[in-house]
């Protein structure tokens, strides 16, 4: 047969394959049969195999899966493709690396209708389905002319017929009792829900034990369906309501308690997304339990018991204290703002009610100011309703003052629970305060969301600089940083995606009066129809120049201004949105020119393109000097 692969004789270039406009309303499956070869042991910049969705209208391809891990054999991914009304190309790219002896190599793509997860086992790639080795009990293909000579085995069920293929696990190979034989499925790439049925017969169930269960990423096992009391030897339907919002395996698991022979045979899996019970429960919307505050408290909500210990704020634009994180202009809420009086005081905000055996992701910001003792003056802890019990899950122990810092919790309850953010200080000595802001809830494991594919079209600096390259003129360079920057009283204390990461900033102190410094992007996919773009940007510091964003359409010389801010803004990040639209390939341009003194960092973080209209108006329209009321706090 042909395989095709890519020219090893460009180093550290890109080879790119690009399918034909394709359309599909149905869920379907991308099935790749590939092989990443090399004969080094490590590379650090190793060959890498990429998978990405173009979609008809958005500038950048959604990474769909990647792999870099070198095998001497034909590997199987499997990608569940969501149902869309765009036309689509998938793109196929091999990095070469700086390995000179890999080869990337790609065997076979198919795309068919339906769910990875589904399989009738007629095709020898078996679906990406594999065993877990284990020397004396395994799963085999079962059926087709390969009758074995014990000729117990049955017919298959898709066909009904000798020819047919199945699964099945035999005991004659058993050695020791309680031998497992696990069949493992490709994993869910996106959240789905539903109904997975399959066919199976047991032969001698008093001694097999045949379960199915779901795994995480992290390894935790559930089991959602089990063999029920005695069967008849022929091809019965199993049903389960199945849940995966976050990646999953599937597992089908046989463990014989004895020796007494029998077998379990397993056919035509398939899935629906309409659960098998009549069930109409709507599933679980985690961002309803998160919150901005911008509006209101969402669905979150204070004991009167306690008092009202935490209040929703807004700081007018100024250089002492940061405003929110979500948009630097907005809302967010502030511990011990009235009780300065007081002795000590409690504030506890309660969450809404999350339904049990879930595994969620819970991130929010919190800023604190003014505390001697900074240990334990935040605390989060999971209320389980069904009894009185609060287990603490997250304290404080040490941040910078006056940073938005990002936190993050996993955790997994049986029973239904609620997030409570607790705010406490014993005596009036002790009493800062305690911000919080952009609390927001996901399902699945912090560890395990962290490993998914970031979106496309976003940048935060975190790893490198994305899309983004310097455009050198002079001395006048862009750089990346985290912490705060080396002159006092101007630039940034931390970066705005998690406070302890990575931005871009100019160091003023190395440029002169009216330099300029451009970060420019990729040449990026022109389409049609309005694009936005959101950006925050740092301008503290009395000498503060200019910073400018530009549109340069392919082909023109002109660059065209999109946004400016002038002078100092403010001592916190403030959100940036520019609503603009090329129908040819095009690149945008961040321009920052230097002010009059070295107070003048510029700093630029968290990028993201999106397409479609800006579905919010920027907060301020003047771009520069301050309104007369520079330090009000609203309450």
């Amino acid at each position: 047969g042909h395989y095709i692969s890519v020219d090893t004789s460009y180093e550290g270039e890109k080879a790119v394959l690009s399918s034909p406009d394709l359309y599909s309303e149905e869920w379907s499956c991308v099935r790749l049969i590939y092989q990443i070869a090399t004969t080094s042991d490590t590379s650090p910049d190793p060959a890498r195999l990429n998978l990405y969705l173009r979609q008809e209208g958005e500038s950048f391809d959604h990474l769909l899966w990647s792999a870099k891990e070198p095998s001497d054999s034909w590997l199987i991914a499997s990608l569940d493709l969501m149902n869309s009304t765009k036309k689509y190309k998938l793109v196929l790219e091999g990095e070469m690396g700086q390995d000179k002896s890999t080869s990337i190599a790609v065997f076979e793509i198919k795309i068919t209708s339906g769910y990875c997860i589904e399989c009738d086992f007629e095709e020898n790639h078996l679906c990406g389905y594999v065993n877990r080795w284990n020397p004396n009990v395994n799963w085999f293909v079962g059926g087709g002319n390969i009758r074995n000579s014990q000729s117990i085995l049955p017919k298959d069920h898709t066909l009904n017929s000798a020819l047919g293929h199945y699964m099945y696990v035999d005991s004659v190979y058993v050695k020791h009792f309680q031998e497992v034989a696990q069949l493992i499925s490709p994993k869910t790439m996106a959240p789905i829900s539903g109904c997975l049925s399959f066919y199976y017969q047991v032969k001698q169930e008093s001694s097999i034990v045949f379960t199915v269960y779901l795994r995480d990423i992290s390894g935790f096992y559930e089991e959602i369906w089990k063999t029920e009391g005695a069967l008849n030897a022929d091809w019965a339907l199993a049903e389960v309501d199945f849940n995966a919002p976050y990646p999953m395996e599937v597992i089908f698991e046989v463990a014989f308690n004895s020796a007494k022979g029998g077998y379990v045979a397993l056919d035509d899996i398939a899935f629906s997304p309409v659960y098998c019970s009549n069930q109409t429960g709507t599933p679980f919307n985690p961002a309803n339990a998160g919150c901005n505050f911008e509006e209101d408290l969402c669905n979150f909500y204070q004991d009167h018991k306690d008092g009202p210990g935490w209040s929703r704020v807004k700081v007018k634009r100024n250089v002492y204290r940061a405003g929110d994180h979500t948009t630097g202009f907005g809302y967010y809420l502030l511990a011990n703002t009235k009780f300065t009086s007081q002795p000590g005081y409690i504030g506890r905000l309660y969450g809404p009610t999350l339904p049990g055996n879930l595994q969620f992701c819970l991130r929010f910001f919190y800023a604190l100011y003014g505390f001697f003792k900074m240990s334990g003056t935040l605390a989060v802890y999971i209320f389980e309703e069904n009894h009185v019990v609060q287990e603490k899950i997250w304290s404080v122990l040490d941040s910078p003052k006056g940073v938005w810092t990002q936190a993050e919790i996993s955790f997994k309850k049986p029973m239904p629970c609620k997030v409570v953010f607790v705010s406490w200080c014993k005596s009036f000595w002790d009493c800062g305060l305690v911000a919080l802001d952009d609390v927001s809830l996901s399902l699945g494991s912090c560890q395990a969301t962290d490993l998914l594919l970031p979106s496309p079209g976003e940048c935060t600096f975190e790893k490198d600089e994305c899309v983004f390259t310097q455009k050198k003129r002079g001395r006048g360079s862009w750089h990346r940083k985290r912490g705060p920057t080396p002159t006092s009283y101007t630039g940034p204390k931390g970066d705005h995606t998690t406070g302890v990461g990575y931005y871009m900033y100019i160091e003023a102190s190395n440029m002169v009066y009216g330099q300029r410094a451009y970060l420019v992007s990729r040449s990026l996919r022109g389409v049609s129809g309005k694009q936005c773009l959101t950006f925050f940007y740092h301008m503290y510091g009395a000498g503060t120049g200019l910073l400018s964003v530009y549109l340069k359409k392919e082909g023109d010389e002109e660059e065209i201004p999109l946004w400016r801010r002038t002078g100092e803004q403010s001592i916190s990040w403030l959100r940036g949105l520019i609503e603009y639209e090329s129908d040819t390939n095009y690149q945008i341009i961040f321009e920052a020119i230097r002010g009059v003194s070295i107070r003048s960092d510029t700093a630029i973080d968290d990028i993201l393109f999106q397409a479609g209209p800006c579905l919010e108006v920027e907060e301020i329209q003047f771009s520069s000097g301050y309104p007369d009321s520079l330090n009000e706090i609203e309450y």
